[in-house]
């Protein structure tokens, strides 16, 4: 162990001397020969000491991905006027149509009306629809056949109902921001949210 910081002591001495003045290759082989290798296990506990438990060798060269970089410097890949919520981009359009309109502008802008998969998307559109002084705005969610869905083509599988009206004539769904959604008839007017994957074609 001595021997090993002895080395290391030299080692940094003669790297950090002008190059003129090298220790000479006679010395450098004679410390070789002093030296005595440690035991393998005594190397390791060398190593555990130094190396802290959380850390990974890493080579210098090696490409840095996304998902290594800490959450406040993750880029953000959405257009201007865009919200970045998980793995998609939403924004509040603020003029009043019906709900068919409303798609064919969003997907103009290459998005579709927003869906709600889950509880918290559920509160982050609440909370854009707020942003801009609204209490409702058109979602995606539609009625097809006895069935609910979502223009976007996600599943239908959470739902936040406030209301629900007889579907035959309203097919369309809304959102409220202080409460869950309801549906009203397609020909109604609001205004809506878009959203689209940042990375679609």
């Amino acid at each position: 162990m001595k021997t090993l910081v002895v080395l290391s002591v030299l080692l940094c001495a003669a790297f950090a001397a002008p190059a003129e003045e090298k220790a000479p290759e006679a010395a450098v082989a004679a410390l070789k020969e002093q030296m005595v290798p440690a035991p393998e296990a005594e190397m390791k506990k060398v190593e555990e000491e130094f190396v802290p438990e959380d850390s990974v060798p890493v080579p210098r060269n090696a490409p840095v991905f996304e998902e290594a970089l800490a959450p406040e410097s993750r880029f953000n890949f959405c257009p201007d006027g865009w919200y970045s919520h998980n793995s998609r981009c939403f924004t509040v359009v603020n003029t009043a149509t019906d709900w068919y309109t409303a798609e064919e502008h969003c997907t103009s802008l290459g998005a579709h009306l927003a869906s709600a998969t889950n509880a918290r998307e559920y509160a982050f559109l609440q909370e854009i629809t707020k942003r801009v002084d609204l209490s409702n705005a058109w979602l995606g969610g539609f009625r097809l056949q006895s069935r609910w869905m979502w223009i976007d083509s996600q599943g239908f599988y959470y739902q936040k109902w406030y209301s629900q009206s007889t579907s035959s004539s309203y097919a369309c769904v809304y959102l409220n921001t202080g409460y869950g959604w309801s549906n009203c008839p397609c020909t109604n007017t609001r205004r809506f949210i878009c959203s689209k994957n940042p990375f679609s074609c």
